[in-house]
């Protein structure tokens, strides 16, 4: 932008990770060039902040004299106009700041800056006075003149570091400076060519050809679970790299992420960049930099990594497309699974969505020709799916005080003896999910949240799961005194662990969650023994429900299948389905005979039925029916709208005072009523549902309605949720 001195100074409008619902306007002082999508560095209040200048719409009359000038411009690429558009979609569609939307981007401040570079050594003419055979290979091995980083050279040649500083001192060696090394090395499409099936070729050369042609395509990849899904869009991956472009993959879990490693590794001689809330600061600003400058060219990361700055994106892939993980529902709420696709649909490129239980709407769009349909019905090397059964809880109960049917435990000892692994299946952590005292009734509930305290015996304590509030379990009631008489009262995977041990005191157990001890390092030892055949029977939340490949895994057992039905949730059905259908799919991936045992006390339920059967088609079809006939997603809009307050009835009264800003016309506003979990982390909260057709323009509704509300005052504060998927 041009800047005379003589006529009134430029201004832009930037664009600071704030929760302002426009840019501020700066001035460009003498000198200085700038243009949309420049990162800066302004100054807002007495701080200093990183921010982006934004593309001109209206510009305000505002005297000059009055602005502050833009301080530093970045020497990083500028963010792209897709990226922009990006940032703007988002925020109009999920009603968000568009600061903090851009703020996702800019999360990494100190990669603004270029990376330093990587000190090096190079041979000179020079020969040291004294010779030694550590000095004759370190000088040996440098003698091409290629340049070398210290420990490098040391390494390569065998010596301590010291044999290389000694000829540097000698002069034997200059120092120079290399470039910032490469976070992760570039993957080759041709290093190895992929064993498929005639199944799994069909489906690559459909996601490839895809590739291939230029422009945006979203495209169903749907395949029984161990069907190969991952190696077949390595295929359209490869397509990418050979044309040049960048790839991103996300991935629902950080656990995943080993197991994809090394596969990547594996077909392309080089791991992908990861990106995730467990990398190490320095980490993500060297990714985040070379993702930007195009170095990396394939990132598996987490939802986050939608907002990482690619400079020649060329594919993106979603594993696991119907992961609930992919929502988030913190500042900002948005699907990562729906932005992708919108991210494609600006940018030109193709989408690729891989599950073996695709969400209903994702389905739907598929059958309705919105979506490319690539199937997969048969596992890979003609493995057959595990045998499945429902174990009707009502007529062979387990025995007074256990939780594993006799058909289960039965089942259990008969893989024990053949040398294979057995799964069971409990979508709950902890050792109970409620403590109770025998005497007084005594419940122990979280002092901030309105849930019952859960027992972790392993650890002594008794957790919230919604606040982290913990306390030790205590010897004696705290309402009553009476000492002794605390019941655990339902089980939790540690409580089925006791029971298997007690059972099976022979077997190799582990447990596995995400709240264990040790983190994720911990977890991906844990996998990598069950993959080994290093452990007997695992006992696992969801955790082991997602792509993880066990091969002399032949039995699953799920102790209590009903657990996410019993909720007001109108995706509970589905969630079940996809979830039984995950975890069953562990068992039989290497061809041996599996089975999958189910206890429930609803096996006439559709999705027992479904998954019983193996008839997917028909819970689709009949899930797909219901949503049509309650006008819900994909065939109706949702939002819900949370009020939370310090006080109850503060939150309510916001509540009501919203309901009654509502324009009139045909979408419905339900409640204020209190939610499901009504008060968290000492905060009372009341939700309103909004529910309209499918045509309905829900955001001008909600900002009508908003703006027409009276601003929430003191502790009140309102999150809105398009298309939430929680109804807690």
């Amino acid at each position: 932008m041009r800047q005379d001195s003589l006529l009134a100074p430029d201004t832009v409008p930037v664009l600071v990770p704030t929760p302002s619902e426009r840019p501020y306007t700066y001035v460009v002082p003498d000198g200085m060039v700038v243009k949309p999508g420049s990162i800066v560095a302004v100054p807002l209040g007495p701080r200093l902040v990183a921010g982006v200048v934004w593309d001109a719409s209206q510009k305000d009359e505002i005297d000059a004299k009055k602005l502050r000038a833009i301080e530093h411009v970045f020497d990083c690429l500028p963010m792209s106009e897709d990226m922009r558009r990006f940032v703007d979609w988002i925020a109009r569609y999920t009603l968000s700041p568009p600061g903090m939307v851009a703020r996702m981007v800019l999360r990494v401040p100190a990669a603004f800056d270029p990376e330093p570079p990587t000190p090096g050594l190079r041979r000179t003419d020079v020969l040291p006075e004294r010779m030694t055979a550590a000095r004759d290979r370190v000088l040996e091995m440098a003698a091409d003149g290629f340049a070398w980083t210290r420990s490098g050279l040391a390494h390569a040649a065998g010596v301590s570091l010291s044999v290389v500083d000694g000829l540097t001192k000698t002069g034997c060696f200059e120092e120079i400076e290399l470039p910032p090394a490469a976070v992760v090395a570039a993957p080759d499409p041709t290093y190895k060519s992929a064993d498929l099936s005639d199944d799994q070729k069909a489906a690559a050369e459909a996601l490839a050809g895809t590739v291939r042609e230029d422009g945006f395509m979203a495209t169903l990849l749907e395949g029984v679970t161990g069907s190969g899904k991952t190696e077949v869009y390595f295929e359209a991956i490869a397509a990418a790299l050979e044309k040049g472009k960048q790839v991103l993959v996300l991935l629902p879990e950080i656990s995943l992420t080993h197991s994809f490693l090394e596969r990547f590794h594996d077909r392309f001689g080089a791991p992908p960049a990861e990106w995730h809330s467990d990398l190490a600061p320095k980490t993500r600003e060297r990714v985040w930099r070379q993702v930007a400058d195009g170095r990396v060219r394939v990132v598996a990361g987490a939802r986050s990594a939608l907002f990482l700055p690619f400079s020649d994106l060329g594919l993106i892939v979603v594993d696991e497309e119907h992961d609930p993980a992919y929502k988030q529902e913190d500042r900002v709420f948005y699907h990562a699974r729906d932005m992708a696709v919108v991210r494609g649909h600006i940018g030109g490129v193709p989408v690729i969505l891989s599950s073996a239980t695709p969400s209903v709407e994702t389905r739907y769009n598929a059958e309705t020709g919105r979506y490319r349909h690539v199937r997969m019905a048969r596992r890979f090397a003609e493995a057959a799916l595990p045998d499945l059964h429902a174990i009707d809880m009502r007529r062979t109960p387990p025995s007074r005080g256990k939780f594993l049917s006799p058909p289960l435990v039965k089942a259990i000892g008969e893989a024990l003896e053949r040398e294979e692994q057995a799964l069971l299946f409990l979508n709950r952590r902890g050792y109970a999910p409620l403590t109770l005292c025998r005497v007084c009734g005594h419940r122990f509930q979280c002092p901030d949240c309105s849930a019952w305290l859960v027992e972790h015996r392993f650890r002594g304590q008794l957790l919230c799961h919604h606040c982290g509030h913990h306390e030790p379990v205590p010897e004696a009631c705290p309402e009553c005194g009476t000492l002794d008489h605390l019941v655990a009262c339902g089980p939790g995977i540690e409580r089925i662990a006791e029971e298997a041990v007690t059972a099976f005191p022979d077997a190799r157990t582990i447990v596995l969650s995400s709240d264990m001890l040790g983190g994720v390092k911990r977890l991906r030892l844990e996998l990598e023994a069950i993959e080994k055949g290093e452990v007997d029977i695992v006992i696992g939340t969801q955790l082991v429900a997602k792509g993880h490949n066990f091969p002399n895994m032949t039995l699953v057992g799920v102790v209590d299948a009903d657990l996410g039905l019993a909720n007001g949730d109108p995706r509970a059905a589905e969630r079940t389905f996809q979830l039984l259908s995950q975890v069953t799919g562990r068992a039989g991936r290497t061809g041996k005979k599996s089975h999958g045992l189910i206890q429930t006390f609803q096996p006439e339920h559709p999705a027992m039925r479904a998954i019983v059967s193996g008839d997917g088609e028909a819970f689709y079809e009949n899930q797909i029916a219901e949503r049509e006939r309650g006008h819900l997603p994909p065939f109706g809009r949702l939002a819900s709208i949370i009020i939370s307050a310090n006080s109850r009835a503060e939150a309510e009264n916001h509540g009501r005072a919203l309901r009654s800003a509502a324009p009139a016309g045909e979408i419905m506003v339900l409640g204020p009523a209190e939610a499901p979990l009504a008060l968290i982390r000492g905060r009372h909260r009341f939700r309103i549902l909004v529910h309209g057709p499918e045509r309905a323009n829900m955001q001008a509704f909600l900002r009508t309605m908003i703006g027409n509300a009276p601003r929430p005052r003191g502790s009140v504060r309102v999150s809105v949720d398009i298309d939430p998927q929680s109804f807690l």
